[in-house]
């Protein structure tokens, strides 16, 4: 299959000027960087947090040196801990009188047969990747709920949530969790006019999952994209962007794939 190459980047249109994000996992070079790099552009102001302070203290002296010190800040926060996931959605609202926009990016995976998987395994990448997603969603609407304001949550899922891969039981349980998670708390929080969506993408390329993955699977993978080529960490951000801003007033509930895997 040939490959397409990748699009020309994106410039901001000022789609989020005056809101207020919150980005988990945003250090480095993924999704969540490039989802909070995305919204400064499009005139948000974000906290950016992620369980691994020295990149994360990196990343926001990056951002503010390009898009002002008034436009970024950051806190550590590992998303298995409830005081450190309420500590972060206290510090969003202090530090910029409210919330609007949640990114639930954190997710962990790992590669094991079911058969010789341990529980600390499975338990490790729920833990991260759903229970923390969940405890950051519980913080968010609360705080819409609460204050009378309104919101949007966006969540990172992944199309291994709909299709089988091998090694993959906990990673796929987790994000196919996250899919149902994004429908119910939609239907909840529609009465209090927030959004709750969620984005699937399939194989977003970045420097940590080339270490941690092997070329053979890589190439594997990259081979059933319909382009014949990985997304840019910036196009599943893209999608995010869309589902944050008010070009999506109208959609809830809905796992948009950012792949051509959808089952």
């Amino acid at each position: 299959m040939s490959r397409t190459p990748a699009p020309d980047y994106v410039p901001g249109h000022g789609l989020l000027a005056g809101r207020t994000a919150v980005v988990t996992a945003a250090a480095g070079a993924g999704i969540g960087g490039a989802t909070a790099r995305r919204l400064l552009e499009e005139g948000a102001r974000v906290l950016v947090s992620d369980a691994h302070a020295r990149r994360l203290k990196e990343t926001e002296e990056a951002l503010a040196a390009e898009f002002g010190a008034d436009k970024v800040a950051s806190l550590p926060c590992d998303v298995t801990d409830e005081r450190q996931v309420q500590a972060l959605h206290d510090t969003a609202v202090r530090l910029h009188g409210g919330l609007d926009i949640l990114v639930n990016n954190a997710g962990l995976g790992g590669t094991a047969e079911l058969a010789d998987m341990t529980d600390d395994q499975w338990n490790r990448v729920l833990d991260v990747t759903l229970n923390g997603t969940f405890r950051c969603t519980r913080a968010a609407l609360r705080h819409f709920r609460d204050s009378g304001t309104t919101g949007v949550v966006v969540n990172n899922a992944s199309v291994v949530g709909w299709r089988a891969q091998a090694g993959q039981a906990h990673y796929a349980a987790a994000k196919a969790g996250v899919m149902a998670l994004t429908r119910c708390a939609a239907i909840e929080a529609a009465g209090y006019g927030v959004r709750v969506n969620a984005v699937a993408p399939s194989l977003a390329m970045h420097p940590h999952l080339v270490k941690v993955t092997s070329a053979e699977l890589l190439e594997e993978l990259t081979a059933r994209e319909a382009f014949g080529r990985y997304a840019e960490p910036w196009e599943v951000a893209n999608v995010i962007v869309f589902l944050a801003s008010g070009y999506s007033s109208y959609m809830t509930g809905e796992t948009v794939s950012v792949s051509s895997q959808h089952p």
